[in-house]
C-alpha cells in the first residue's frame, strides 16, 4: 500500500507539472501578471519627482549639482506604497558602525541639552578641523543619535570629508533632566542655543543643518523665526509634518492610529517615564500616561509644559507652513505625497513658490523617512542620496547659487 501510494503521488505531482507548466499555461499566467505588474510599476509608482521653487537660478544650481531631485525614483518594487515603506525601513536599512564624542552643555533656564559628535578627525579632504565644514543633525520626535537614518547621513558625511554634531533632544539621550522641561516643535530656544554653541566653536567652518521628521519642523520653525540671521548657510529638511492639524488628523484614522498613533504615543511616555519624579512636580503624570493618541499627549502634557493656552494654539504655533515665507536662507525640503503622518494635500506648495530660498521635492511614494529603493534596500536610501548631494552641493558650490 505504501509503495502503491508513492508512485500514485509523483503521477499527480507529474500531471500537476504537465497541466501548469509543461502545457504552457501556468507560465503564462505568471508571465502575464510579471508584464502587467512591471507595467503598473513603471507607469503609476516609478516617477521623476516634482520639484517646486519660484527662483530659476536654485532650480538650475540643483539640476547641475543636486540631479537626484531631477532623476526618476524607482521605490522598491515589492514594498512601495507608503505605510509598508515606513514600517519596513527601520528594519531593512543598515546601522553603519559610528563613534560618538558625547558633550552636555548647559542651557540658560538650568537644563542641559545632549550634543554626539562625530569630528572625522581623519577627513583627507578637509585635514583641518577649524575649516571643516560641519553639520547639524536634527532627529525624529523621539529620535536619537542611535537612529539608523542619522547614522546614514553621518556615514555619507564621512565619505566627503565633513564633521557632524547630533542634537538630542532633552531627556530622551540618556541624560538626566535638570528641569522639569522637555522639548517640542515649536520651541526654538535649544536648538538656537546649540546652532550657537557649534558655530562658536568652529567659527570658520561652514555650517548647515539637517532635520527629520519632527527635527525638520524644528529646524524650519527656527529658520522662519531667524530669517537670514543665522550662522547655517543652508538646511535641508526631511519628511517635516508641514500642518500638525492635518498631520494628527491622518494619524487618527483608524488603520494609522492602529500602525502608528498609538506606539508613537507610547514611545512619548517611555521617554518621559524615566523622568517621572522631576515631571510630576508641575504635570499630572498618571493623565499623561493614559494618552492614547498623540494628540492627547499634547493636550495633557507638551501644550501645557510650554504655556499654551490650548492644544489648538500650540498646534498653530508649531506648524511651519505658517514660517515658511520668512526663511530667509536656501532650504530643500524632501517630502513623499504618501506619507500619513504629513499628508501630501497640507505640503504648502503655493506658500513654497512665495519664497526664492525654499526648493521643495516631491515624491509621488516613499512613506515618512522611508525613500527605500532597489531589490534589497538595505545601505542607501533615496532620502540618503538627496542628503549627500545636497550638503555636497552646498557646501563646495554653494557660492554659485546666486550667480547662475
Amino acid at each position: 500500500c505504501a509503495m502503491d501510494w508513492q508512485v500514485l503521488s509523483l503521477y499527480l505531482e507529474s500531471q500537476v507539472r504537465v497541466g501548469l507548466f509543461g502545457s504552457g499555461v501556468g507560465l503564462s499566467l505568471v508571465l502575464g501578471f510579471g508584464v502587467a505588474y512591471a507595467c503598473y510599476y513603471l507607469s503609476s509608482i516609478a516617477k521623476k519627482p516634482q520639484l517646486v521653487a519660484s527662483n530659476d537660478r536654485f532650480c538650475r544650481f540643483l539640476e547641475e549639482y543636486c540631479p537626484v531631485v531631477t532623476e526618476t525614483y524607482y521605490p522598491t518594487i515589492w514594498c512601495w506604497e507608503g505605510r509598508v515603506q515606513t514600517l519596513l525601513r527601520p528594519f531593512i536599512t543598515s546601522r553603519p558602525q559610528v563613534q560618538y564624542r558625547n558633550e552636555l552643555i548647559k542651557t540658560a533656564d538650568g537644563g542641559q541639552i545632549s550634543l554626539d559628535w562625530f569630528d572625522n578627525n581623519d577627513s583627507l579632504y578637509y585635514p583641518d578641523a577649524s575649516t571643516r565644514p560641519t553639520v547639524l543633525l536634527l532627529p525624529g520626535l523621539t529620535g536619537t543619535s542611535k537612529e539608523s537614518y542619522i547614522l546614514h547621513m553621518i556615514h555619507q558625511s564621512e565619505t566627503l570629508g565633513y564633521r557632524c554634531v547630533v542634537f538630542n533632544n532633552r531627556g530622551i539621550a540618556g541624560e538626566d533632566l535638570l528641569t522639569p522641561r522637555t522639548y517640542c516643535a515649536a520651541n526654538t530656544e535649544d536648538l538656537e542655543a546649540v546652532i550657537h554653541h557649534v558655530h562658536n566653536l568652529h567659527p570658520s567652518a561652514p555650517f548647515m543643518a539637517a532635520g527629520v521628521s519632527m527635527g525638520g519642523m524644528l529646524l524650519l520653525n527656527y529658520l522662519g523665526k531667524t530669517g537670514r540671521d543665522t550662522p547655517l548657510m543652508a538646511a535641508a529638511i526631511f519628511s517635516a509634518g508641514w500642518n500638525v492639524f492635518e498631520s494628527v488628523e491622518s494619524l487618527e484614522k483608524p488603520l494609522n492610529w492602529l500602525l502608528f498613533n498609538y506606539y508613537l504615543t507610547t514611545c512619548l511616555q517611555s521617554s518621559i517615564s524615566r523622568h517621572r519624579q522631576m515631571l510630576e512636580k508641575l504635570f499630572d503624570m498618571d493623565l499623561v500616561m493614559k494618552a492614547r493618541t498623540v494628540r492627547e499627549f499634547d493636550k495633557q502634557f507638551t501644550s501645557v509644559m510650554f504655556g499654551y493656552r490650548t492644544i489648538d494654539d500650540y498646534y498653530e504655533d508649531a506648524s511651519p507652513c505658517r514660517k515658511l515665507k520668512s526663511v530667509g536662507i536656501p532650504v530643500l525640503c524632501l517630502n513623499s505625497v504618501d506619507d500619513v503622518f504629513s499628508p501630501g494635500h497640507a505640503i504648502p506648495v503655493e506658500t513654497a513658490k512665495q519664497n526664492a530660498n525654499v526648493a521643495l521635492v516631491l515624491t509621488s511614494c516613499g512613506g515618512h523617512i522611508g525613500f527605500l529603493e532597489g531589490i534589497w534596500p538595505r545601505k542607501c536610501t533615496y532620502m540618503d542620496r538627496v542628503f549627500k548631494q545636497f550638503v555636497q552641493a552646498m557646501f563646495e558650490h554653494g557660492n554659485k547659487i546666486f550667480s547662475m
